[in-house]
């Protein structure tokens, strides 16, 4: 299959939920067409800002349906739908097919620890239930495991449908590396904003990104200056942009994003869900300076 670029800044949406504690399926319609106006080139649906590990299958069914619709063909919608568990990811990957999704976002298996020879039949199980485009996603630090380079070339090279990688274990030589050994066509992704210039100097063409659900702009800004050649305009973009970026972590995410997505746009994204509990006070109040110093609030 040709390599589809799913463009430059993939959001990778929150999931807003009402009082009750249900996904809010208004609120996110709401949302999608904020994002859309504000910089996203992708919807990347039910991955770990969007807390899908505390959802449930017909929740997500519900959500998947909600943005595919919303968005109408304008942007892919991409979901994430992998897990520990290869059976239940391969299940949910064709039940998200059916649906309509326009790819997958398939994280690399947590808590068991995989060998690399696993890592290479969970990514070949999941490939061989779609024909649609895959990408990977290495995040160390929720997966307790690295998947090397040499893993992600293997899995490239025999399933064609894997198309990109999602790379967040924040290391800029293994970019490199990436960009050096994977096919031409293959995209990757910062996984992280913060990175993204770095990254984007190795190899990485765009970000699945957390801030973009207050704001792509910033970023697509900062791409359009690195693409265009003008280096140092980009590293002053990216002077602002890391703050804000940083802000979003300031504990873990999807808090200070879903805080950060209400105060912005308007649109109420309700609160984390247990585990996750709301910003503490003092947070919320330095992630608000850190909004207001940018005029985002």
């Amino acid at each position: 299959m040709k390599n589809p670029y799913f463009g430059r800044v993939l959001t990778a949406m929150v999931t807003p939920f009402a009082a009750d504690g249900s996904v809010n399926l208004e609120a996110a319609k709401q949302l999608v067409e904020w994002w859309i106006a504000h910089g996203t080139d992708a919807l990347v649906v039910t991955g770990s800002t969007g807390e899908a590990a505390t959802m449930t299958l017909e929740e997500k069914k519900a959500l998947w349906t909600t943005v595919i619709k919303q968005v109408n063909g304008r942007i892919p919608v991409i979901a994430g739908t992998g897990s520990n568990n290869t059976a239940n990811s391969v299940e949910t990957t064709k039940i998200a097919d059916e649906l309509g999704v326009d790819g997958f976002l398939i994280v690399g298996p947590y808590y068991n620890k995989p060998t690399q020879e696993g890592y290479y039949q969970h990514f070949k199980a999941i490939s061989e239930c779609t024909a649609k485009p895959i990408i990977l996603y290495n995040v160390p630090g929720r997966t307790a495991a690295n998947i090397p380079p040499a893993t992600v070339a293997r899995i490239a090279k025999d399933f064609k449908n894997v198309v990109a990688i999602k790379e967040a274990a924040g290391n800029v030589a293994q970019v490199a590396e990436l960009f050096r050994i994977l096919p031409a066509d293959f995209t990757i992704y910062s996984g992280d904003d913060g990175l993204l210039l770095p990254f984007a100097s190795v190899g990485a063409t765009g970000v699945v990104s957390v801030l973009a659900n207050i704001g792509g702009e910033i970023l697509q800004d900062l791409m359009n200056a690195y693409e265009s050649g003008d280096v140092k305009k980009a590293a002053e973009i990216n002077k602002k942009m890391v703050p804000l970026a940083n802000a979003m972590f300031i504990e873990t995410n999807p808090i200070p994003v879903k805080a950060a997505v209400t105060l912005v746009t308007g649109i109420d994204a309700g609160a984390p869900r247990l585990p996750l509990t709301p910003m503490t006070e003092g947070a919320l109040a330095k992630m608000k300076g850190i909004l207001a110093e940018n005029g985002l609030i």
